[in-house]
C-alpha cells in the first residue's frame, strides 16, 4: 500500500486537459468527508490496531476481577496465576499493537496535511495570476500551513475515536452480561456526557472562526511587509506598518485567548461529569454488592471500567473540538479549492503562425516581427497592462474581496456579510471567464491569441514583469529550471544579463545555493538572476517590464547592449523610459491615455514629439538608480582572477561573443 507520500491526484492535468479529480466542495461536512476517504484503509487499520492497543483496558479490568473472586477470595493460587498470567499476555499485546497504532496516526495526519499542502500548491500553478485576484495571499498561505494540520489532527481522532468506540462497546457488552442496572449507566455514560457539552460547540466554533480569520489576516499582513520592506526603509514607513502589524497581533491574540476560554470550558465540564459518573458508578456498585447481587471482584472490575469510560469520554470531548476546528478550515479550504480557472480551450484551436506581428488592438501598439520595441509610458502600469495582454494575461487591477472580521458577526448580518462576499468572488470569476473567453484582441500575424491553445501562447510569448521570482535551489536551477540549456546556452544566458558576479559570490558557482525569493543577494542580482532565466528560454516573442529597474547605470548600459545584441533578429518588447535601452531600440512606442500616440526613432522623437521629450527627459534628469548591496568592486571593473575561472572572464569587458 502506497500512501506515502501522498497520492493525492487533485488538481493534476488529465490526458484530455481535464484534472482528474477535485476535493468535494459542496459544503465543509462534505469536504471533510471526502478528505478522510482519501485513505479509508490507514484510518480503517488504524482504528482496528487503537482497539487491540485498548485491550489490557478492555480486558483488564474483568481479568482483575476474576482473580480477585477465584484466586485470592476463593483461594487457588492456580486459578490466580492462570488469571495474571492472561493480564500480562494481554498486557505485552496491548503495548505491540501500541507502537503500530501511533504509527499509522502519525501516517495518517501526515498524508492529510502534507496532500492538502499538494493541492494548494497545484491549485496555484493551476491558477496562476488569476489566484492573487480572487484570494488573499494569507487565506491561500494559512491554507497550506495551519489548516493543513486541522485535516491532519481530524483523521488522528477519527481513528482513535472509532477505536475507543469500539472498545466502548465491549465493556458495555462484558457489563451488562454482570449487571444490567450497571451496564446499562456504562452504556449511555458517554453520549449523555458528551451531549450535555454539545451547547458549548457552538459558541467556541464561532470563536474558532475569529481567531482564524485574523490569523490569515495578520499572514497576508506580514508578506505584505516582508515582499515590501526594501521601500518601506526607503519612505520611512516601517515604524506605521510595524504598528499595524502589532495591533492586528494583539486582535489575533485575543480572539485566541477567547476560544480557548471556551475549549477550556468544555474541558472542564467533561471533567467535572465524567467525576460525577464514577462517583454515580461506586454508589451503585456498592448497594449491589451489599444486596449480594454483585461479588467484590466484580465491583473492582466496575470501578475500572469506570475509569476506563473517562478516556473516551475525554477523546470524544476532543473528537468533537477538532472536529469544529476542520469544519472551520474546510470553510476556508473550499473558498480556494472551488475557484476554477477562467481559461476554457477553443474545441478547435488555430496554430499560432511562425511570424508576424504582435498587435495589440486595444491600444493600437504593434510588436514589429524581428525588432526591438521600447513602450514608453508617463504612467508605469499602463505599459505592464500591455505587457500582460500581450501575454494573454488578466492585468492585476482587481482585489478579492476582505475577508476582514465577517466571522465576528452574528445571525442575520454574519450570513448577509458571508452571501455578500460570496457574491463579490462569484462577479469577480464570472467577469475574468468573459474577458478569458472572447477574442482576446492581440494579434500574432492574423491569428487572435484567444483561438489558439493558452499553451502554445505561453510557450511562443514569454512576459517577464517586476513581480517575477526566485526560488530556493541551486543556480542552475534559477537560470534553467527545466534542464534544457547546454553549459554553453547557461554562461551566455548568465553574461547577457550581467550576472556573472552572482556566479562568483556563490561558493559552489552553478550549484551554489540561493535562498527563497534570493535573499541573499541585492534587489540588482535578483532582478539580474530574473533577466538571465528569461533570456535563456529563448522565446520566439519576449516581453520585458522594466528589467534593470534595481541596477546602475553602468550596468543598465551593458545589459541593454547585450539583450539588444543576444535578440537580434527576434521579436522583443522591452517597457522602460530608461535612455539606455532607448539607444538600442529599432523602434520606440510612446503610450498616452491608453493608447499609442506616436510611434518612430528615439532620436526623432526625442526632437520632433514633445510629449515624448518630457517622459524621456523626466527620466534624464532622475539620478540613477544605484543598488547599494552590490559590491562596488563589480561595477568599477571585472572581478580579478577567480578560483574555477568562468568561461565568460576571457571576454572584453562590455563586449558580446557574437559580434
Amino acid at each position: 500500500m502506497r500512501d506515502f507520500p501522498p497520492t493525492f491526484t487533485s488538481f493534476l492535468p488529465g490526458a484530455d486537459g481535464e484534472v482528474a479529480t477535485r476535493p468535494d466542495t459542496r459544503s465543509p461536512g462534505a469536504f471533510l468527508r471526502w478528505h478522510l476517504g482519501q485513505q479509508p484503509g490507514v484510518i480503517a487499520a488504524a482504528t482496528v490496531v487503537g482497539f487491540l492497543w485498548q485491550l489490557p483496558l478492555t480486558l483488564g479490568p474483568f481479568l482483575v476481577g476474576k482473580a480477585v473472586d477465584e484466586g485470592i477470595l476463593g483461594g487457588s493460587s492456580a486459578d490466580l496465576l492462570r488469571w495474571a498470567g492472561l493480564l500480562g499476555l494481554v498486557t505485552v499485546t496491548g503495548a505491540v499493537f501500541g507502537i503500530a497504532m501511533h504509527t499509522l496516526v502519525v501516517r495518517s495526519w501526515l498524508i492529510a496535511l502534507y496532500g492538502t499542502i499538494q493541492m494548494v500548491a497545484r491549485k496555484s500553478v493551476q491558477l496562476g495570476h488569476v489566484l492573487p485576484r480572487r484570494t488573499p495571499t494569507g487565506e491561500a498561505i494559512s491554507v497550506a500551513s495551519s489548516d493543513s494540520d486541522e485535516f491532519g489532527a481530524l483523521t488522528e481522532i477519527t481513528a482513535r475515536a472509532g477505536s475507543q468506540l469500539m472498545a466502548c462497546l465491549v465493556v458495555a457488552a462484558i457489563v451488562l452480561n454482570t449487571s444490567l442496572a450497571i451496564g446499562l449507566l456504562v452504556l449511555v455514560a458517554a453520549p449523555v456526557i458528551v451531549g450535555a457539552a454539545l451547547p458549548l460547540l457552538r459558541p467556541l466554533h464561532r470563536r474558532q472562526e475569529v481567531e482564524r480569520s485574523r490569523s490569515s489576516e495578520l499572514t497576508s499582513m506580514a508578506t505584505d511587509i516582508v515582499a515590501g520592506l526594501r521601500i518601506l526603509r526607503g519612505i520611512g514607513g516601517e515604524r506605521t506598518f510595524g504598528r499595524n502589524y502589532a495591533e492586528q497581533s494583539q486582535r489575533t491574540r485575543r480572539a485566541g485567548v477567547s476560544a480557548g476560554l471556551w475549549q477550556a470550558a468544555i474541558e472542564a465540564t467533561g471533567v467535572l461529569l465524567s467525576g460525577g459518573f464514577l462517583v454515580l458508578l461506586m454508589w451503585a456498585g456498592t448497594r449491589q454488592v451489599l444486596t449480594g447481587d454483585i461479588s467484590v471482584g466484580q465491583l473492582i472490575s466496575f470501578l475500572g471500567y469506570g475509569l476506563f469510560m473517562v478516556g473516551p469520554i475525554r477523546t470524544f470531548f476532543e473528537f468533537a473540538q477538532k472536529l469544529t476546528r476542520a469544519l472551520v478550515s474546510a470553510r476556508k479550504a473550499i473558498r480556494l479549492f472551488e475557484q476554477t480557472p477562467p481559461w476554457r480551450e477553443q474545441t478547435s484551436p488555430v496554430p499560432l503562425p511562425a511570424g508576424g506581428d504582435l498587435v495589440d488592438e486595444v491600444t493600437g501598439f504593434v510588436a514589429a516581427a524581428g525588432l526591438l520595441t521600447i513602450v514608453v509610458s508617463a504612467v508605469p502600469e499602463a505599459s505592464a497592462q500591455l505587457a500582460d495582454r500581450l501575454g494573454r494575461y488578466l492585468t492585476a487591477d482587481v482585489e478579492p474581496p476582505a475577508e476582514q472580521s465577517v466571522q465576528e458577526l452574528r445571525g442575520r448580518a454574519a450570513r448577509g456579510a458571508r452571501a455578500q462576499r460570496a457574491a463579490e468572488r462569484a462577479r469577480i470569476a464570472a467577469a475574468d471567464e468573459v474577458l478569458a473567453s472572447r477574442e482576446w484582441g492581440v494579434r500574432l500575424g492574423d491569428i487572435d491569441l484567444g483561438a489558439a491553445r493558452l499553451a502554445d501562447v505561453r510557450h511562443r510569448i514569454v512576459v517577464s514583469d517586476t513581480g517575477s521570482q526566485l526560488f530556493a535551489g541551486t543556480l542552475q536551477d534559477a537560470i534553467d529550471p527545466h534542464g534544457r540549456l547546454t553549459r554553453e546556452e547557461a554562461e551566455e544566458t548568465i553574461r547577457v544579463a550581467n550576472a556573472e558576479d552572482v556566479y562568483d559570490a556563490l561558493p559552489g558557482g552553478w550549484q551554489g545555493v540561493l535562498d527563497e525569493r534570493g535573499r541573499g543577494l541585492s534587489g540588482g542580482q535578483r532582478q539580474r538572476v530574473v533577466l538571465a532565466r528569461v533570456i535563456g528560454t529563448d522565446a520566439g516573442i519576449l516581453v520585458l517590464v522594466e528589467p534593470t529597474s534595481a541596477v546602475d547605470a553602468h550596468t543598465e548600459a551593458r545589459i541593454a547592449e547585450r539583450v539588444a545584441l543576444h535578440r537580434r533578429g527576434r521579436t522583443t518588447v522591452v517597457a522602460t523610459v530608461s535612455p539606455l535601452w532607448l539607444h538600442h531600440a529599432d523602434r520606440v512606442a510612446l503610450l498616452e491615455g491608453g493608447r499609442v500616440a506616436v510611434v518612430g526613432a528615439h532620436d526623432e522623437l526625442l526632437e520632433t514629439n514633445a510629449a515624448y521629450r518630457r517622459v524621456v527627459a523626466r527620466a534624464l534628469d532622475d539620478p540613477p538608480e544605484v543598488d547599494p548591496e552590490v559590491d562596488p568592486r563589480h561595477r568599477e571593473r571585472e572581478p580579478a582572477v577567480v578560483r574555477n575561472r568562468p568561461p565568460w572572464e576571457h571576454h572584453e569587458h562590455g563586449e558580446d561573443s557574437r559580434a
